[in-house]
């Protein structure tokens, strides 16, 4: 089957390999996300931690928002994603959620919420679901993660894998560093990925690993996988918000920037200062007017008179 609303000419499906161009407003589930693989569609997918941003990814027509961890870095003003708490990730997934009418939400389930014990995983991504009212969770990790992923699926919750550099464990993988250059660790990440495939995942992240291990394990797999500093082979894309638009206070080398919202925010509010310490603003057409009679009767009552 095709994403929902999508066909061909005459209503006929699709041939495979022919790019499925989506107009429908009819809203994407994991099933589709097979579908987009199969028939050579990328996979346009993008963070986002509000209601409002969320709204224009959505009317834009991404596939996928991530409500990311990253919001710790890029919203709370953490210095990594590992302070991030559930009760935010739930907050802010409702926000986003509430905003889609068409994409794909997918949840990130933050550090600790789900490592120490299946129960606690099972419990925090319904949390995700139930509260947040995200389509699907991510979760961090290969092999160690198999029987996680495994009890998430069979609780009827989908996910999606996450494979490469994972921030969450950046402090095991020596910092913040492109993973898979050798090729003990390509073969390895090749393997955990077939592995997380099989423990049910619909989709996995792979962040910042070679280009052509990307394509080796992108080939080797049923399910999509989504890049990001990945190279082009992926079977989609995701960026960080702030990253595109200027927002981060440093631009990672496997973003790009597609509009400086930085620089207009930093134009606005100096015009703004501007305008209020001349006293140009506001203007007589941001102000409110009571009628003339109104008035009189408030002097009056000011200095002591009866109405």
């Amino acid at each position: 089957m095709l994403p929902v609303g999508v066909t061909g000419v005459s209503g006929m499906h699709k041939p495979e390999g022919e790019p499925v161009t989506t107009t429908s407003a009819a809203k994407i589930t994991v099933l589709d996300f097979g579908e987009y693989k199969a028939h050579g569609e990328p996979i346009a997918m993008v963070t986002s931690y509000d209601h409002p941003t969320a709204r224009f990814a959505d009317e834009a027509g991404m596939d996928a928002i991530l409500v990311g961890d990253s919001i710790g870095n890029n919203v709370l003003g953490y210095s990594s994603t590992l302070p991030v708490t559930m009760d935010e990730m739930v907050t802010h997934s409702r926000a986003v959620s509430g905003a889609v009418r068409r994409a794909l939400v997918i949840g990130d389930l933050p550090y600790m919420s789900y490592q120490p014990s299946t129960r606690d995983a099972i419990l925090n991504a319904g949390r995700l679901m139930s509260e947040g009212g995200v389509d699907a969770v991510k979760l961090e990790g290969g092999a160690a993660m198999i029987a996680t992923v495994q009890a998430i699926v069979g609780a009827g919750i989908p996910v999606m894998g996450h494979l490469g550099l994972t921030p969450q464990s950046s402090a095991a993988l020596g910092g913040l560093r492109v993973q898979g250059r050798q090729a003990e660790a390509a073969s390895r990440m090749v393997k955990e990925a077939r592995e997380l495939e099989d423990a049910g995942v619909f989709a996995i992240v792979l962040e910042a690993i070679p280009a052509r291990v990307a394509e080796i394990v992108t080939r080797s797999l049923r399910v999509p996988t989504i890049g990001i500093g990945a190279g082009v082979h992926c079977d989609g894309q995701v960026l960080v918000m702030h990253d595109m638009f200027g927002l981060s206070e440093h631009q990672p080398r496997l973003a790009r920037q597609y509009a400086d919202l930085g620089a207009a925010f930093r134009s606005g509010f100096a015009a703004y200062r501007a305008e209020v310490k001349d006293r140009l603003f506001p203007a007589e057409e941001h102000s409110f007017k009571m009628k003339s009679e109104e008035l009189d009767l408030l002097r009056s009552l000011l200095a002591g008179g009866q109405p």
